[in-house]
């Protein structure tokens, strides 16, 4: 499968903070985007809220004048913080953003890596390289009704 360049440095990143313990979603420099933008913690000056996928006014002047931090433009990167939250636990509203009570156990951390993967996956317009529904022949029609009609 081919997959751009930001594709593989973002994976890579991720892959040694995760091994390296450096994976933190309480740390601005040391979550999903903070170790994409090399344990930068500047785009959270984006967003007025951890977890949000809205742009702040900085946010929407550096989306605008399109810029790219690592690849990423600033939208995608609160959609890929996001997601990172979400698969770790959190809860995440308009105007809160709630931590779970283990969020640095490493069942978690991974649980968040997946949902980055499949987010970056989905910016790059390619199949989600964590998604194993093919080995069974099965495709998923909705996730969030498991149990069946």
């Amino acid at each position: 499968m081919k997959t751009s360049k930001r594709f593989e440095n973002a994976i890579r990143k991720l892959y040694l903070a995760f091994h390296e313990g450096t994976l933190n979603p309480e740390d601005c420099k040391q979550c999903a985007v903070g170790n994409i933008l090399d344990n930068n913690d500047s785009w959270k000056h984006m967003t007025d809220l951890h977890g949000s996928t809205k742009l702040n006014y900085v946010g929407l002047v550096h989306q605008n004048l399109g810029r790219r931090f690592n690849g990423y433009s600033p939208i995608e990167l609160l959609q890929i913080e996001a997601s990172f939250l979400k698969g770790c636990g959190y809860r995440l509203g308009r105007t809160y953003c709630h931590k779970p009570d283990s969020y640095k156990n490493q069942e978690v951390l991974f649980n968040g890596l997946s949902e980055v993967v499949g987010t970056l996956s989905k910016l790059d317009g390619i199949k989600n390289v964590m998604d194993c529904s093919f080995l069974f022949d099965y495709e998923i029609k909705d996730k969030f009704n498991l149990q069946g009609a």
